[in-house]
């Protein structure tokens, strides 16, 4: 599968996000209204892996859920992030990859806002046929490779 670029329109008011700094969470409401088919992963640092698939690699201490909805027919990704007890998250992404595998990004999602993007529909129902194949890892300053992950399969 080729990486597709995404392009991230802002989350509608309904959908705006709110970073909880003080407690190391972001949080952002539900992408329920967005229809397509929905997806939840938990997110660990056990689950980071490094290029050679040893896992444990992640923030032991951290967890997080990552809540998507992905509609091939919008050609569209919606998505909520909350994570705790890791360092602020500077990046997520939807990449390309199996629990063992350190993929590329195939579609970025900002872990502040929550929200919706535009994704190729091709790549969306590439997903939905094989959410295995797909993970999502947030990143920090400390896990600048990925602090925690969650496969959407």
């Amino acid at each position: 599968m080729t990486p597709t670029t995404a392009r991230t329109r802002p989350a509608p008011r309904a959908l705006a996000g709110l970073v909880v700094v003080g407690a190391v969470a972001v949080a952002a409401a539900a992408p329920a209204a967005a229809g397509g088919r929905p997806f939840t992963t938990e997110l660990t640092g056990e689950a980071e892996v490094t290029a050679a698939g040893v896992p444990n690699q992640g923030d032991l201490d951290g967890t997080g859920t990552a809540s998507l909805t992905i509609n091939p027919g919008r050609g569209e990704v919606c998505w909520t992030i909350t994570v705790e007890g890791v360092e602020p998250i500077t990046a997520a992404h939807i990449h390309v990859g199996d629990a063992t595998t350190a993929g590329p990004v195939v579609v970025p999602l900002s872990p502040y806002t929550g929200g919706c993007t535009d994704v190729d529909r091709d790549l969306a129902r590439a997903i939905l046929m094989d959410p295995d194949a797909y993970y999502v890892n947030v990143h920090n300053a400390t896990y600048p490779a990925g602090a925690l992950r969650g496969q959407l399969g």
